[in-house]
């Protein structure tokens, strides 16, 4: 799958540019009060600096096209996000710690480990936190192909103690 934009979203940013700018274009508007119509039988030119409106839509449309090329190639979703606790597989550097209440024996106390000792290369480093027990490298081993190690993400490491939800 592709983690870029959705062209379908993308058109539908664009269009709703390009209905704004058509809209301020011919609306009357505090902002373009000090500008006088030259010619009240067509209402095209703008005496203020020359500018018809046409050419103002012109202008807003070429904008709207120019920067779509832009807003297509950021990142818009993580393609981590199914490892953050959706899916049986959770990313050790990137999982709040409650990802792992779907694991028994896991939460709260190896998750807790695993969170404050990241992040982490493979799992042999998961393995040697210190502070386990053997029961601990027991259940690790256990849940060991539902574990992956993505790189961190800043805005997922910063919330992997306390993601904000209360019961």
């Amino acid at each position: 799958r592709d983690h870029g934009c959705d062209p379908r979203k993308m058109f539908r940013k664009v269009l709703l540019a390009a209905g704004i700018a058509y809209a301020s274009a011919f609306s009357a508007t505090p902002a373009l009060s000090s500008i006088r119509v030259k010619s009240v039988a067509c209402g095209a030119t703008m005496g203020a600096d020359g500018v018809s409106r046409r050419e103002i839509l012109a202008g807003a449309v070429t904008a709207a096209v120019t920067i779509l090329p832009f807003a297509a190639s950021a990142e818009i979703e993580y393609a981590g996000v199914p490892f953050l606790g959706g899916s049986d597989i959770i990313d050790v550097n990137n999982a709040n710690v409650r990802a792992y209440t779907k694991f028994p024996g896991m939460y709260p106390t190896i998750a807790g480990l695993i969170a404050k000792n990241g992040p982490f290369s493979d799992f042999k480093a998961v393995q040697a936190i210190e502070g386990l027990t053997p029961a601990m490298q027991g259940v690790l081993a256990k849940y060991e192909k539902n574990l992956v190690m993505l790189p961190p993400v800043p805005e997922y490491v910063e919330d992997i103690f306390n993601n904000g939800l209360y019961r």
